[in-house]
């Protein structure tokens, strides 16, 4: 597969879900992550309406579902949307899947969620539209919603292991962030209940 860097970030990740068998797609994991099994186990968040930001071909969003959330799942790509929806219809769940750009608006789902996450996809955001997306998540949450962002850090020794801007396998360019950018980006709207840096499983 080729992906063009001057292609649009719909267009880049349109082609990834398009042209890559799902298992070479390296965020796509078709069992839930276990910090996000952990929360619903422990009941740090409950079934309530949730929303998956970035959402991808569906997996952890039916999962939730399977959970007993209410989920909407959002995601730039309509190729991935059209997966989605595809798995919520053969594991017999009811999702909502929409496609849009989380770094432009999202009328009409103003304080529409208790619960939402983002994972693994902030990386995929440079920092002129950061402020944009990190706005809109919080517009989209109502007041006492949680909120789990998950992105890679500046001290992840993967693709190169140095550098904020890092080319993937893939065609794709990631921004790798420090600690204290997440802190200064989520801090204006959100307080935090941890932020820390873990390593978690994947496909890289």
């Amino acid at each position: 597969m080729y992906i063009d860097a001057k292609m649009n970030l719909r267009d880049k990740m349109d082609a990834i879900y398009r042209d890559s068998p799902p298992s070479q797609i390296p965020w796509n994991l078709k069992e839930p992550p276990e910090l996000l099994v952990d929360l619903v186990r422990r009941r740090r968040t409950v079934p309530c309406d949730a929303v998956d930001f970035g959402c991808g071909a569906g997996n952890y969003a039916v999962w939730l579902a399977e959970q007993g959330f209410r989920v909407t799942g959002i995601d730039i790509s309509p190729t991935a949307i059209e997966l989605a929806s595809k798995l919520a219809r053969e594991r017999g769940v009811d999702c909502r899947f929409l496609e849009g750009d989380l770094t432009s608006g999202q009328a009409g789902y103003e304080e529409s969620f208790d619960f939402g996450f983002d994972w693994e996809v902030l990386h995929h955001v440079f920092p002129a539209k950061r402020a944009e997306f990190v706005g809109n998540v919080h517009r989209m949450l109502r007041p006492g919603a949680k909120h789990l962002s998950v992105c890679f850090s500046e001290d992840d020794p993967d693709f190169g292991g140095k550098g904020k801007y890092r080319r993937t396998p893939l065609g794709t360019t990631l921004y790798f962030s420090s600690q204290d950018e997440i802190e200064a980006l989520f801090s204006p709207r959100f307080r935090f209940l941890e932020l820390s840096t873990k390593e978690i499983a994947g496909k890289h």
